[in-house]
């Protein structure tokens, strides 16, 4: 990870908070053969004991499926919107280009759970997503199609050991070039007005 200081948040709830907004992560590990594998799913969140888990479900017969099932060291990212910046934005002119975005890594440890923990899971996740009175919810379709599909799928809680996170939104910039900066991305709306809001709301180091 890019690892500078001054690329942190400000307190380390903004770090979770982060997260929770962006709960679609993509899970990285290795298979036997050191191979790396990779998916991307929707997880959820849990507190217990002072520590926190990552709860979701992979499809079964997958490569990161079996990956994980031999070897359960996890990392999941978390990230959103991200956006060029041009220095010709910035006071001083005579520097490098960059890009601005916003990542969380979380490494831990997968281990697999039982069906009824997996009932559960998909529960809370169309309770999580869905609107209240959403057909879709687990507990409003068919049993035997909800059976049929959890087949399919297997459950996992990952234990969150470290939080590593780059935040990096020009807290190295002068007060100027920030102002420029937000007024550009917030121009072009999409991922990069999200970047100019991320930025009125960080710290600066050069104000």
């Amino acid at each position: 990870m890019y690892d500078i200081p001054y690329f942190k948040a400000e307190h380390p709830d903004e770090v979770l908070a982060y997260m929770k907004a962006h709960p679609f992560a993509f899970f990285c590990g290795a298979d036997s053969n050191r191979k790396p594998v990779a998916t991307q799913i929707p997880v959820l969140f849990e507190h217990r004991d002072d520590k926190l888990f990552l709860q979701g479900h992979f499809m079964k017969k997958q490569d990161h499926t079996n990956a994980f099932m031999k070897h359960p060291d996890a990392l999941a990212v978390f990230s959103g919107a991200h956006t060029y910046v041009s220095a010709s934005w910035y006071e001083n002119k005579k520097t490098a280009s960059t890009w601005n975005y916003q990542s969380v890594h979380a490494s831990g440890v997968i281990r697999f759970q039982d069906e009824a923990f997996l009932l559960g899971l998909i529960t809370r996740l169309t309770e999580n997503f869905e609107t209240p009175d959403s057909p879709s919810l687990v507990q409003k379709m068919d049993p035997a199609y909800v059976q049929q599909m959890m087949h399919a799928i297997v459950a996992f809680e990952m234990e969150v050991l470290s939080v590593r996170h780059v935040f990096k939104l020009s807290q190295n910039r002068d007060e100027k070039s920030r102002d420029h900066i937000v007024a550009r991305l917030s121009d072009q709306g999409s991922d990069a007005a999200e970047i100019a809001r991320a930025m009125n709301g960080g710290n600066k180091i050069n104000s």
